[in-house]
């Protein structure tokens, strides 16, 4: 039976790290061909192991000396950090050490780090940040949520690309529809960005559908949604947000109102169990830093234990199902038909000759 190896940046993370060796003891307790290298301080990490009576031949600890923090800058973070923790689990996966990384610590620092040690997959210009998105009866795939504030229609070209192949290995639909997030449906509505890309996509033929609304998001009307990484990031926030918004009042409810409200509020929970659990930011920890010649998930940093334990299973299910190779795959297929990553350069290098002008 081959095992699969998940590199940990132990040390990231507001919990860190009790919540990510925590998370490591529960999967381990399931999957069986699950096998973990642990980065992070020895002295903090080592009791929580031998607390928890980590069974020793699931995992293997490496002591490191540095810790990235929040605050620090991605650049300084890259080029001081080489000690670290974070270093350490992306060095596995470039060193074939790993099948994937996982951390819960700063996103820049985490991406930039990555991107330069790891790479990027070929043709691809920028890796994004791509995760699922709970929806009214299922989820979708969204990118990016952060990764890159400013982005030109090529490479939200790119993006509809490899969040179509994320949507058909994670959320098994063969043929995934495809929207760009914006103010309105509207064909003349958004920014340049939105336009652009808009004409790339509709010409390109794939499924794409068109322009939705943030408010529609949620109602599931594309199975991919694309945007840059500033919009896309505060959709995600917002939404976390509201989320919490609505949980923390729910809880209010119970502790400060009558009888009757407090029954009303206990019969909402159990009425609604299910359908909280599915927008549960812990349910749906874990995003995938697409494009990068390896796989890294970025777990939330607030996540709690649960929430680690899921963004691991789904670092274990993309290593298992050998996301970065059925989205090379999908990509050359796409190339084939004409419309894969250079469709962008086609479209330019035709227009020009059109317009006789040189490239």
């Amino acid at each position: 039976m081959q095992r699969i190896v998940i590199s940990l940046d132990a040390m990231g993370g507001i919990d860190a790290p009790t919540s990510v060796v925590g998370a490591a003891f529960n999967v381990a307790k399931l999957n069986p061909r699950i096998h973990f290298l642990i980065f992070g301080s020895e002295d903090k990490v080592v009791p929580i192991l031998q607390a928890l009576s980590f069974p020793e031949e699931r995992y293997d600890f490496v002591a490191t000396k540095d810790v990235i923090q929040d605050h620090d800058k991605p650049l300084h973070a890259f080029k001081n950090g080489k000690e670290s923790s974070m270093r350490k689990a992306i060095d596995a996966v470039r060193e074939g050490l790993a099948n994937a990384c996982l951390s819960c610590g700063n996103t820049g620092a985490l991406m930039v780090t990555a991107k330069m040690v790891l790479g990027t997959l070929p043709g691809v210009k920028r890796p994004a940040i791509a995760g699922a998105f709970p929806t009214y009866e299922n989820k979708l795939i969204m990118l990016d949520m952060g990764a890159n504030n400013e982005c030109s229609e090529s490479v939200i070209f790119q993006f509809a690309l490899m969040g179509r192949c994320l949507a058909k290995v994670v959320l098994q639909i063969d043929n995934p529809s495809i929207a760009i997030l914006n103010v309105g449906e509207e064909e003349t509505k958004g920014r340049e960005l939105e336009q652009k890309s808009y004409e790339l996509l509709k010409s390109s033929g794939l499924n794409f559908i068109g322009y939705i609304e943030g408010h529609d998001i949620v109602k599931g009307k594309a199975d991919v949604v694309v945007t840059d990484g500033f919009s896309g990031n505060l959709v995600l926030k917002a939404s976390e947000g509201a989320i919490n918004m609505f949980m923390t009042l729910l809880k209010e409810i119970s502790k400060n109102s009558g009888l009757i409200a407090l029954v009303g509020a206990f019969l909402l929970k159990r009425a609604f169990k299910k359908k909280l659990t599915r927008i549960d930011p812990n349910v749906n920890n874990g995003a995938m830093f697409i494009g990068l010649d390896g796989i890294v998930i970025k777990s939330h940093g607030s996540a709690t234990t649960f929430g680690v334990t899921n963004a691991i299973s789904l670092a274990y299910e993309l290593a298992n199902r050998d996301i970065n190779a059925q989205i090379t795959k999908e990509i050359k297929d796409l190339e084939e038909r004409g419309i894969g990553l250079n469709f962008v350069e086609k479209i330019k290098q035709t227009s020009a000759k059109i317009l006789g002008i040189s490239t």
